[in-house]
């Protein structure tokens, strides 16, 4: 489901910065983000056990590849969902890709990062 190729071209075939929605917040002190990529934005995907809906009204801002890269390297919950987002997380070491479940077709991730003593 993850493609080795992660290049982006326009019909022209001149290089395009990919896009993300993300909505940020505050959970438990700790910073929780969801982000899925731009393409996804108007669906739904589901299986037996979960239905998502990735809607403009949750998934509130548009960012580019590198302000992502921020968030994911800051955050102690994640919530991915799209081939881009989840290639990108895996490129930077922040998850194994045994870790993703393709839910419609879709490639989707949940990171938590503990924090604190336990």
């Amino acid at each position: 489901m993850i493609k080795e190729d992660d290049s982006h071209f326009n019909k022209s075939g001149s290089d395009i910065s990919p896009q993300y929605y993300v909505r940020k917040m505050r959970y438990q002190g700790s910073l929780m983000i969801n982000i899925c990529d731009e393409n996804l934005l108007g669906m739904t995907i589901k299986d037996e056990s979960v239905n998502i809906e990735i809607t403009r009204d949750f998934f509130n801002e548009l960012m580019s590849e590198e302000e992502i890269q921020y968030l994911l390297k800051r955050c102690s919950i994640a919530n991915l969902i799209g081939e881009r987002v989840i290639k990108k997380t895996l490129k930077l070491g922040l998850a194994k890709k045994e870790s993703v479940k393709v839910i419609s077709n879709t490639p989707f991730l949940m990171i938590y990062t503990f924090q604190g003593n336990y």
